[in-house]
């Protein structure tokens, strides 16, 4: 994301009053790393996951249409490590309408250690199948975070005509002036076909919960945080052999150590320390759910 003040499109609404509204905004702070609250490491956590491959889900998105609102997030190890050691972003999981397995690698490693096999829709792949086969030319698109240049060629290479972006600046989240603009940029181009949140975790999930807990916003939103960086090239994506001995980790590892090691080789084996405490339910999404 972006250091600079929302160099995307800017909300057109007056300032005016959004004071007295961001009152109302009350960003769930046991949702973000460094809480005060102790880990939540001790207790059964139960994942509820939805059984859909890419095929699938694609086929769910494309009728989902824009009569009402649902959130789509992609839990990855660092989020089901967050699931275990924090309620408040067990809560934002929960809210969502559809829950995909992103990660190959942890899909890999719990069908060895558990035999619960559990089916892959990766954010990337799903970000880049409903541009390219699914959203029509005139389809409102809505997209948070990344920087002008990149979305413009995003909407060049999938031939989008009606995209509306907005990016926030950095640490936007902890001021609710500036998650209360977010909201209503996103709101004010609402009914949309999808609305992507490409900001990293856990600031989508807030977002996309505080859009659900409005009722104002309608269409389709995904948490898909760095996925359209692949798309347009500001980050390289593991080859297709590295992916599917689920080694797109190591990839990101070796392409930026300096950001991914704390990730991947300190926080990241948490995650076998947490599976002897994990339930995981498979369910079958519809489009009647609730």
């Amino acid at each position: 994301m972006s250091e600079n003040a929302g160099s995307g499109r800017r909300v057109s609404h007056s300032l005016m009053g959004l004071e007295a509204v961001a009152k109302s905004v009350t960003v769930p702070q046991t949702a973000f790393p460094g809480s005060a609250r102790a880990p939540d490491s001790a207790r059964e956590v139960g994942h509820v996951i939805d059984d859909l491959d890419l095929t699938e889900f694609t086929s769910v998105a494309a009728a989902y249409g824009h009569a009402r609102y649902g959130y789509v997030v992609t839990p990855n190890v660092d989020h089901i490590i967050r699931c275990h050691e924090d309620a408040g972003f067990r809560a934002l999981y929960r809210s969502a309408e559809f829950v995909l397995m992103d990660s190959r690698f942890f899909a890999r490693v719990l069908r060895m250690l558990t035999g619960v096999r559990l089916r892959v829709c990766t954010g990337a792949d799903l970000s880049e199948a409903l541009l390219s086969k699914i959203a029509a030319a005139d389809d409102p698109i809505v997209i948070v975070g990344g920087e002008d240049a990149d979305i413009a060629k995003l909407a060049l290479r999938y031939r989008l005509t009606h995209v509306h972006h907005y990016n926030p600046p950095m640490g936007f989240i902890d001021d609710p002036l500036a998650v209360e603009q977010c909201l209503q940029f996103i709101e004010s181009e609402s009914p949309f076909r999808f609305c992507f949140l490409a900001l990293g975790s856990p600031q989508q999930e807030v977002l996309a919960h505080h859009l659900k807990s409005r009722g104002v916003a309608r269409g389709l939103a995904l948490c898909v945080g760095a996925s359209l960086n692949f798309l347009t090239g500001v980050e390289r994506r593991a080859p297709r052999w590295m992916q599917q001995l689920s080694l797109e980790w190591l990839h990101r590892l070796l392409e930026n150590p300096q950001r991914m090691a704390g990730r991947y080789l300190i926080r990241g084996p948490r995650i076998f320390r947490y599976l002897r405490r994990a339930r995981f339910t498979q369910r079958k999404a519809t489009l009647t759910r609730a």
